[in-house]
């Protein structure tokens, strides 16, 4: 085994360091330093953890990342350099299995690697989830603490919403009593507004029957259904992550401690409490080392490595499905048949237009003259068009009531105040597969199948921590699921067909333009769709004590079940994923669990 290879070192991790350290190897952790807490993942769950849990005086953490601290990268720091971010050093470059719902094709699975996590990769979006959402959280549980009206506070106590750069009015755009003023994460508005937006406001008038204007999908009521001003995590002309919003501001903090480039390798058990084993012990080591360094939390070890991370280290360290780990020669210690189950995903296909303008965000890829110029603009004071996010306007809409498709299936979506399917509204061409221009000008709606009833899996490759898992999204093996994306798609062309749109829309653009039966639509997305990159569910809450398969991971307060000590709080924790982009689920998830996890140690 991959362990026996490896020499080990023993630390004793009393007394304080003068400052906080940002450490770039596991040497160079300080002698005799206790943790209380080890956090493992510098993403959305690991950050609020290490912020909020360092508030009290005392209290020592340990933040581990695998990635680097470099988030002040610019190519991080630009909205529209998202792009650049894809396979870059700043991504695990994870790829899928074949994916038999997509015929036979694997496809990237972008993962942040860098300190913030997803949230320094992502697309930014900010979306609370439903109320619908966040009641199906509390009704598994049996946990009220989960339901809309809990976590609303959280949700505002985590935000600072601030106004755009232009300085517009955007009383239209979002009710500002919905949203925190004060939080560590600034969100808001884009910066600007582009050409279409009255385009697409006129048609939430012309088609209101479909397409109903919401004046704010993260209002207090939770309903998200209708076309509104989309709200990211873009502030100042810059991303806000994780580690800009809650790691930047306390690094002065000398209870806390963050290292990077550094591999969480395996959970150790300590010792028992009454017949459950104790997990405080964490196994870390580097790529390319053959050191593994020993730690052990006083308190509890908090693991936050994502979707895909942490079923991967729960597996490595024998929690989890027995006759499976046993094939690869892991000892279980913990038989917990969902561990790496579950998994969900939100897929997506983007489909585009040729328009009648010359004033598209196209300009930014086809024209090196602009874009130069709009790079030295965002470098002299972070304003322009690099500070757009991929759209200014989302609809998230549900199938009819009527669909043929709830004669054979049941709706898997949370409730009526949840989508089926979304899609987002895009001033550019975007594309994923098959034929990208050279130049021209293009609106592209990214359609996206949010409350999908089609399941993955994590499952380990080998017993190296550093190999990738085996990860199986699962997209479109359900009736459901196809017919959901084949439905959004053909919304889509019905939205753009609005008397709005008469004098701007011209053709469909490339495979797009020749799928146009169901059936042919239904190839269309098997071809070309990807993900957008919302991996959650792989070690997801259930009832408390609850046992068995189908029971989850986790216990309503996010301790693993079976375990004393040893926590998870990031998307793997969902039950069932949120129709909404993930991280601001993840965000409210995690400030509460920093309060349950205070509430726990009080004493």
């Amino acid at each position: 085994m991959w362990s026996a290879l490896k020499a080990a070192v023993i630390l004793s991790v009393s007394s304080s360091a003068a400052l906080a350290a940002l450490l770039q190897s596991p040497s160079e952790l300080p002698a005799n330093k206790n943790y209380d807490y080890i956090i493992i993942g510098g993403g959305a769950g690991g950050s609020v953890l290490a912020n909020r849990l360092t508030e009290t005086s005392g209290v020592n953490v340990l933040l581990v990342e695998a990635g680097s601290s470099d988030y002040k990268n610019i190519n991080i720091e630009v909205p529209q350099f998202v792009g650049k971010l894809i396979q870059s050093q700043f991504d695990w470059n994870f790829t899928t299995v074949a994916q038999s719902g997509l015929n036979g094709r694997s496809i990237l699975y972008e993962r942040g690697h860098v300190l913030g996590g997803s949230t320094a990769v992502n697309f930014m979006a900010y979306c609370r989830g439903s109320k619908d959402d966040w009641d199906r959280f509390a009704k598994v549980t049996g946990d009220q603490g989960w339901s809309w009206s809990s976590i609303l506070p959280y949700a505002k106590k985590m935000e600072n919403f601030v106004t755009p750069l232009d300085g517009r009015d955007i009383s239209d755009e979002v009710d500002l009593s919905a949203h925190g003023r004060s939080g560590p994460l600034k969100t808001g508005v884009p910066e600007y507004t582009v050409s279409t937006d009255s385009r697409v406001i006129n048609t939430t008038q012309e088609l209101s029957a479909e397409f109903p204007l919401n004046p704010d999908y993260n209002g207090v009521s939770g309903n998200t259904l209708g076309v509104g001003w989309a709200q990211f995590t873009i502030a100042d002309g810059q991303r806000q992550s994780a580690a800009l919003g809650y790691l930047d501001p306390i690094l002065s903090r000398s209870n806390l401690d963050i290292l990077v480039n550094t591999h969480a390798t395996k959970l150790v058990q300590t010792g028992t409490s009454g017949s459950l084993p104790v997990f405080r012990g964490v196994q870390l080591s580097q790529p390319g080392s053959s050191q593994i360094y020993s730690l052990n939390a006083t308190k509890e070890v908090l693991v936050a490595a994502g979707a895909v991370k942490t079923p991967q280290l729960l597996l490595l360290s024998g929690i989890g499905d027995s006759s499976e780990l046993s094939k690869l020669g892991i000892n279980t210690i913990v038989n917990s048949p969902d561990v790496g189950k579950n998994l969900q995903d939100h897929p997506l296909v983007t489909s585009s237009w040729t328009v009648n303008s010359t004033n598209t965000l196209d300009k930014l890829n086809f024209d090196a003259t602009f874009a130069a110029q709009q790079l030295q603009q965002w470098e002299s004071n972070h304003t322009g068009e690099l500070t757009l996010p991929a759209a200014n306007q989302v609809a998230w809409l549900r199938l009819p009531s009527n669909s043929s498709i709830f004669s054979s299936v049941a709706d898997p979506s949370a409730g009526p105040t949840s989508a089926h399917h979304e899609f987002i509204l895009t001033d550019a061409f975007i594309g994923f597969n098959g034929v990208f221009p050279s130049g021209g000008n293009y609106f592209t709606a990214f359609t996206v199948l949010v409350s999908p009833s089609s399941r993955g899996s994590i499952t380990l490759s080998s017993t190296n921590p550093f190999d990738a898992p085996l990860i199986d999204a699962g997209f479109f093996t359900t009736d459901f699921d196809i017919y959901t994306i084949r439905e959004s798609i053909k919304a889509a062309r019905r939205f753009v067909a609005a008397p709005a749109w008469k004098d701007w829309i011209i053709a469909e653009y490339g495979d797009f333009a020749n799928a146009q039966t169901d059936a042919q639509i239904e190839a269309y997305a098997r071809a070309n769709a990807g993900t957008i990159n919302h991996a959650s569910g792989t070690a997801a809450l259930g009832k408390t004590g609850s046992t068995g398969a189908g029971s989850g991971v986790l216990n309503s307060d996010l301790t693993v079940k079976g375990t004393v000590g040893l926590r998870v709080v990031d998307a793997s924790a969902f039950p069932f994923i949120p129709a909404a982009h993930t991280q601001a689920p993840v965000y409210i998830l995690a400030e509460r669990a920093a309060d349950l996890i205070k509430a726990a140690h009080s004493s």
